[in-house]
Protein backbone atom coordinates (compact mmCIF):
# COMPACT_ATOMS: atom_id res chain seq x y z
CA UNK A 1 0.00 0.00 0.00
CA UNK A 2 2.85 2.38 0.89
CA UNK A 3 6.18 2.09 -0.87
CA UNK A 4 8.97 4.54 -0.03
CA UNK A 5 11.78 4.22 -2.56
CA UNK A 6 15.20 5.82 -1.94
CA UNK A 7 13.60 8.93 -0.41
CA UNK A 8 16.03 11.80 0.18
CA UNK A 9 15.21 15.25 1.53
CA UNK A 10 17.95 17.88 1.77
CA UNK A 11 17.39 21.15 3.61
CA UNK A 12 19.14 24.41 2.86
CA UNK A 13 22.74 24.22 3.98
CA UNK A 14 23.09 20.62 2.79
CA UNK A 15 21.61 18.82 5.79
CA UNK A 16 20.03 15.49 4.79
CA UNK A 17 16.89 15.21 6.90
CA UNK A 18 16.02 11.93 5.12
CA UNK A 19 18.85 9.94 3.54
CA UNK A 20 18.06 7.27 0.89
CA UNK A 21 15.21 5.77 2.88
CA UNK A 22 13.33 2.76 1.46
CA UNK A 23 10.44 1.12 3.28
CA UNK A 24 7.21 -0.71 2.46
CA UNK A 25 3.92 -1.05 4.34
CA UNK A 26 1.44 -3.63 3.07
CA UNK A 27 -2.34 -3.66 3.37
CA UNK A 28 -3.36 -4.45 6.93
CA UNK A 29 0.02 -3.50 8.41
CA UNK A 30 0.43 -1.28 11.46
CA UNK A 31 3.95 0.08 11.13
CA UNK A 32 5.57 2.06 13.93
CA UNK A 33 8.15 4.64 12.84
CA UNK A 34 10.59 5.18 15.70
CA UNK A 35 13.41 7.61 16.26
CA UNK A 36 14.72 10.28 18.58
CA UNK A 37 13.83 13.95 18.22
CA UNK A 38 15.29 15.27 14.97
CA UNK A 39 15.73 11.81 13.48
CA UNK A 40 13.68 12.69 10.38
CA UNK A 41 10.33 11.13 11.27
CA UNK A 42 8.14 14.18 10.68
CA UNK A 43 10.02 15.15 7.52
CA UNK A 44 9.49 11.64 6.13
CA UNK A 45 5.79 11.80 6.97
CA UNK A 46 5.39 15.21 5.30
CA UNK A 47 7.07 13.85 2.17
CA UNK A 48 4.82 10.78 2.17
CA UNK A 49 1.67 12.90 2.40
CA UNK A 50 2.70 15.38 -0.27
CA UNK A 51 3.05 18.33 2.12
CA UNK A 52 6.77 18.65 1.47
CA UNK A 53 8.77 18.20 -1.72
CA UNK A 54 11.80 15.91 -1.71
CA UNK A 55 15.01 15.78 -3.68
CA UNK A 56 15.42 12.14 -4.71
CA UNK A 57 13.42 8.93 -4.82
CA UNK A 58 9.66 8.54 -4.83
CA UNK A 59 6.69 7.56 -2.70
CA UNK A 60 3.97 5.25 -4.03
CA UNK A 61 0.53 4.93 -2.47
CA UNK A 62 -1.68 2.22 -3.88
CA UNK A 63 0.76 2.04 -6.80
CA UNK A 64 0.48 5.75 -7.62
CA UNK A 65 3.31 8.27 -7.27
CA UNK A 66 2.93 11.20 -4.89
CA UNK A 67 5.18 13.13 -7.31
CA UNK A 68 3.20 12.59 -10.51
CA UNK A 69 -0.32 11.85 -9.22
CA UNK A 70 -0.64 13.67 -5.88
CA UNK A 71 -4.44 14.13 -5.97
CA UNK A 72 -5.10 10.42 -6.48
CA UNK A 73 -2.68 9.63 -3.64
CA UNK A 74 -4.24 12.14 -1.27
CA UNK A 75 -7.71 10.69 -1.89
CA UNK A 76 -6.42 7.46 -0.34
CA UNK A 77 -4.67 9.08 2.63
CA UNK A 78 -5.71 10.48 5.97
CA UNK A 79 -2.99 12.43 7.77
CA UNK A 80 -2.96 13.67 11.36
CA UNK A 81 -0.05 15.89 12.46
CA UNK A 82 1.17 15.97 16.04
CA UNK A 83 -0.52 19.36 16.51
CA UNK A 84 -3.71 19.52 14.40
CA UNK A 85 -4.43 22.93 12.89
CA UNK A 86 -8.22 23.11 12.65
CA UNK A 87 -10.70 25.87 11.73
CA UNK A 88 -11.35 27.39 15.14
CA UNK A 89 -14.43 29.38 14.08
CA UNK A 90 -16.34 26.30 12.92
CA UNK A 91 -18.25 24.00 15.21
CA UNK A 92 -17.00 20.46 15.49
CA UNK A 93 -19.85 19.03 13.40
CA UNK A 94 -19.46 21.67 10.68
CA UNK A 95 -15.76 20.90 10.44
CA UNK A 96 -16.48 17.19 10.05
CA UNK A 97 -19.11 17.93 7.39
CA UNK A 98 -16.59 20.13 5.56
CA UNK A 99 -14.02 17.30 5.50
CA UNK A 100 -16.69 14.82 4.41
CA UNK A 101 -17.66 17.16 1.53
CA UNK A 102 -14.03 17.34 0.36
CA UNK A 103 -13.86 13.55 0.20
CA UNK A 104 -17.39 13.26 -1.23
CA UNK A 105 -18.72 11.10 1.57
CA UNK A 106 -22.48 10.73 1.20
CA UNK A 107 -24.74 11.97 3.99
CA UNK A 108 -25.82 8.55 5.22
CA UNK A 109 -22.26 7.30 5.62
CA UNK A 110 -20.95 10.52 7.17
CA UNK A 111 -23.77 10.68 9.71
CA UNK A 112 -23.21 7.05 10.68
CA UNK A 113 -19.44 7.39 10.99
CA UNK A 114 -19.55 10.73 12.83
CA UNK A 115 -22.00 9.23 15.31
CA UNK A 116 -19.86 6.11 15.72
CA UNK A 117 -16.50 7.80 16.27
CA UNK A 118 -17.81 10.77 18.26
CA UNK A 119 -19.37 8.30 20.69
CA UNK A 120 -16.17 6.24 20.82
CA UNK A 121 -14.11 9.34 21.71
CA UNK A 122 -16.82 10.76 24.01
CA UNK A 123 -17.10 13.92 21.92
CA UNK A 124 -20.77 13.76 20.89
CA UNK A 125 -22.02 16.47 23.25
CA UNK A 126 -19.22 18.83 22.18
CA UNK A 127 -19.77 18.70 18.41
CA UNK A 128 -22.04 21.74 18.49
CA UNK A 129 -19.38 23.89 20.17
CA UNK A 130 -16.88 26.02 18.26
CA UNK A 131 -13.46 24.42 17.95
CA UNK A 132 -11.79 27.41 19.61
CA UNK A 133 -13.39 26.24 22.86
CA UNK A 134 -11.85 22.76 22.56
CA UNK A 135 -8.88 21.58 24.60
CA UNK A 136 -5.83 20.15 22.80
CA UNK A 137 -7.07 16.63 23.51
CA UNK A 138 -10.51 17.40 22.11
CA UNK A 139 -8.97 18.86 18.95
CA UNK A 140 -6.89 15.70 18.59
CA UNK A 141 -10.04 13.58 18.88
CA UNK A 142 -11.86 15.73 16.31
CA UNK A 143 -8.93 15.40 13.90
CA UNK A 144 -9.02 11.63 14.33
CA UNK A 145 -12.74 11.51 13.56
CA UNK A 146 -12.18 13.69 10.48
CA UNK A 147 -9.47 11.31 9.31
CA UNK A 148 -11.68 8.26 9.69
CA UNK A 149 -14.95 9.41 8.11
CA UNK A 150 -13.76 8.93 4.53
CA UNK A 151 -12.45 5.40 5.22
CA UNK A 152 -8.83 5.99 4.10
CA UNK A 153 -6.72 3.19 2.67
CA UNK A 154 -3.62 4.61 4.36
CA UNK A 155 -3.68 6.35 7.73
CA UNK A 156 -0.56 8.40 8.50
CA UNK A 157 -0.18 9.69 12.05
CA UNK A 158 2.54 11.79 13.67
CA UNK A 159 2.71 11.07 17.42
CA UNK A 160 -1.03 10.29 17.59
CA UNK A 161 -1.14 9.52 21.32
CA UNK A 162 0.25 12.88 22.45
CA UNK A 163 -2.48 14.86 24.22
CA UNK A 164 -4.90 11.95 24.51
CA UNK A 165 -6.10 10.75 27.90
CA UNK A 166 -5.67 7.04 28.74
CA UNK A 167 -9.21 6.10 27.70
CA UNK A 168 -8.94 7.92 24.36
CA UNK A 169 -5.54 6.29 23.76
CA UNK A 170 -7.08 2.86 24.36
CA UNK A 171 -9.96 3.73 22.00
CA UNK A 172 -7.55 4.83 19.29
CA UNK A 173 -5.57 1.59 19.56
CA UNK A 174 -8.77 -0.42 19.17
CA UNK A 175 -9.83 1.66 16.15
CA UNK A 176 -6.40 1.23 14.56
CA UNK A 177 -6.68 -2.54 14.91
CA UNK A 178 -10.21 -2.43 13.50
CA UNK A 179 -9.10 -0.35 10.51
CA UNK A 180 -6.25 -2.71 9.67
CA UNK A 181 -8.51 -5.73 9.97
CA UNK A 182 -10.60 -4.18 7.18
CA UNK A 183 -7.54 -3.70 4.94
CA UNK A 184 -6.40 -0.19 5.86
CA UNK A 185 -2.66 0.37 6.37
CA UNK A 186 -1.29 2.51 9.19
CA UNK A 187 2.07 4.27 9.39
CA UNK A 188 2.69 6.26 12.55
CA UNK A 189 5.55 7.82 14.44
CA UNK A 190 5.84 7.42 18.19
CA UNK A 191 8.22 7.89 21.09
CA UNK A 192 6.27 5.38 23.17
CA UNK A 193 8.14 2.14 22.44
CA UNK A 194 5.86 0.03 24.61
CA UNK A 195 2.88 1.08 22.49
CA UNK A 196 4.73 0.25 19.28
CA UNK A 197 5.77 -3.16 20.61
CA UNK A 198 2.23 -4.12 21.61
CA UNK A 199 0.30 -2.51 18.75
CA UNK A 200 2.43 -2.86 15.62
CA UNK A 201 3.15 -5.89 13.49
CA UNK A 202 5.98 -3.96 11.77
CA UNK A 203 8.46 -1.37 12.97
CA UNK A 204 11.12 0.87 11.41
CA UNK A 205 13.90 2.65 13.31
CA UNK A 206 15.48 5.83 11.94
CA UNK A 207 18.44 7.91 13.07
CA UNK A 208 19.72 11.12 11.46
CA UNK A 209 17.57 10.45 8.41
CA UNK A 210 18.90 6.94 7.82
CA UNK A 211 16.88 3.78 8.26
CA UNK A 212 18.69 1.54 10.74
CA UNK A 213 16.34 -1.44 10.56
CA UNK A 214 12.83 -2.40 9.49
CA UNK A 215 10.75 -5.56 9.60
CA UNK A 216 8.25 -7.42 11.71
CA UNK A 217 8.37 -6.86 15.44
CA UNK A 218 9.85 -10.33 15.95
CA UNK A 219 12.49 -9.80 13.24
CA UNK A 220 13.60 -6.50 14.72
CA UNK A 221 13.64 -7.29 18.42
CA UNK A 222 14.18 -11.06 18.56
CA UNK A 223 14.15 -12.16 22.20
CA UNK A 224 14.93 -8.67 23.52
CA UNK A 225 12.58 -5.76 24.18
CA UNK A 226 12.01 -3.16 21.50
CA UNK A 227 13.36 -0.54 23.89
CA UNK A 228 16.69 -2.33 24.34
CA UNK A 229 17.06 -2.91 20.57
CA UNK A 230 16.25 0.73 19.85
CA UNK A 231 18.81 2.01 22.34
CA UNK A 232 21.48 -0.43 21.13
CA UNK A 233 20.98 0.44 17.44
CA UNK A 234 20.84 4.20 17.91
CA UNK A 235 23.82 4.22 20.28
CA UNK A 236 25.88 2.07 17.88
CA UNK A 237 24.97 4.37 14.99
CA UNK A 238 26.10 7.38 17.00
CA UNK A 239 29.54 5.81 17.49
CA UNK A 240 30.08 5.07 13.80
Amino acid sequence: MLEISHLTKIYKGGKKAVDDLSLSVAEGDICGFIGRNGAGKTTTIKCITGIMDFDEGDVFIGGKSIRTDPIACKRMIAYIPDNPDLYDNLTGVKYLSFIADIYRVDKRDRDRLIEKYAAAFELTKDLGDVISAYSHGMKQKLALIAALIHSPRLLVLDEPFVGLDPKASFTLKEIMREQCASGCSIFFSTHVLEVAEKLCNKVAIIREGKLLTAGTIDEVKGDASLESVFLELTDDAAKN
